[in-house]
């Protein structure tokens, strides 16, 4: 039995139910149509795998987000002490992994300044590969996800080179993150070279490299053909532009003539959906933004993060049940009618903790 047959049937149920939510074919078209670009359906990217399902960045992970039809796998990349990328949120590894369970580790634990912000725990660059390797995964929301907590101790730290052979092995494409890359330059342990290394030898050809940082990914549209996504948050700014004592912020990304600037490196914007369908104060969607059509003007892709089934995830006017419940925040909502939303918007991709749901809801809209 193939990884994908395994959710065949949660596929089939979402199809034949939840996707019911979603607008009718020629209404959403059309309405793409006005937003321009959508030459390709629009690309289902399993968010850290399928981590609504399996504890994130784990192999388990990104199998069942191959499963359940992603296109493309992401993995957050961070470097080992030894300079190897490995698949984890965050370089501060103690929500993720047993590490602070593990006696022979205690001494590495320690405070370090990560993009302008002290962060204490244990953290990748201050242990081998190997060391790495003795270490398991946990569910890093267990509030959230409880199910989830019943793989933690069964998985290992993936590599990024592990990531990579399961996405060649089943025909799906890569989506990495590189994780603070001001800070790792800092420290001598740049991300971009090892990155480029092993997708070019391993010969891959559907991949995106994405930053929230705009410094490496103009380094890397001079290395590579690959195309590159500018991460776009709802406030704040690029590190790299804090560090750089550079004044502007996200907001000025998204102007046209910020995108006109992005699209001199990048092919893509990968934005926190608040940036297509902005959220008011009383958390139910407002009218959507321009942002979109301006991006597809500019010759931009948008790719919007993050899709999640939750209640407490989603704008208020898309959650479901009563709200007096204890249950309620975990509970599932109307994500496939939020989906649905924002591809009648003409984006081209979204990012999905489920990604089956996100496949049926792509596949039912694209007919």
């Amino acid at each position: 039995m193939t990884i994908r047959s395994l959710f065949a049937s949660v596929l089939a149920v979402l199809s034949a139910g939840t996707v019911a939510l979603v607008v009718t074919p020629s209404t959403s078209a059309a309405t793409a149509a006005d937003h321009g670009r959508r030459a390709q359906p629009p690309v289902v990217i399993g968010h850290r795998g399928a981590s609504a399902h399996r504890p994130e960045h784990t192999l388990l992970s990104y199998e069942a987000a191959i499963a359940m039809g992603a296109d493309y796998i992401e993995p957050d990349l961070v470097p080992t002490k030894d300079g190897v990328l490995v698949a984890r949120h965050e370089n501060e590894i103690s929500q993720t992994t047993d590490v602070a369970e593990r006696a022979e580790f205690a001494g590495r634990r320690a405070t370090k300044t990560i993009d302008g912000r002290a962060v204490t725990g244990w953290f990748t660059e201050d242990f081998t590969l190997a060391e790495l390797k003795t270490l398991r995964a946990r569910e890093r929301v267990p509030d959230l996800r409880p199910d989830n907590t019943a793989f933690d101790g069964t998985a290992q730290i993936p590599t990024f080179e592990e990531v990579v052979e399961l996405a060649l092995r089943h025909g799906v494409g890569v989506y990495p993150e590189t994780k603070h890359p001001t800070y790792f330059d800092s420290i001598g342990l740049s991300l971009e070279e090892p990155l480029l290394e092993t997708l070019e030898r391993n010969r891959v050809r559907k991949a995106y490299i994405q930053s929230f940082e705009t410094a490496n990914l103009r380094e890397l549209s001079g290395r590579t053909r690959l195309p590159l996504v500018q991460l776009i948050g709802a406030t704040g700014a690029p590190y790299d532009w804090v560090a750089a004592g550079n004044g502007r912020t996200y907001d000025d990304m998204v102007t046209p003539e910020g995108l006109r600037e992005v699209a001199r490196y990048a092919g893509a914007i990968g934005v926190d959906t608040r940036r297509v369908l902005p959220v008011g104060a009383d958390g139910r969607t407002l009218e959507p933004t321009a942002l979109v059509r301006d991006a597809h003007r500019g010759r931009l892709d948008v790719h919007v993060w993050t899709v999640r089934n939750e209640n407490s995830q989603l704008p208020a006017d898309h959650r479901l049940g009563n709200p007096d419940s204890p249950a309620y925040p975990r509970a599932t909502g109307d994500v496939a009618g939020f989906l649905g939303r924002l591809l009648e918007l003409g984006v081209d991709g979204a990012f999905c903790d489920d990604p089956a749901m996100g496949r049926a809801v792509v596949s039912r809209h694209a007919r």
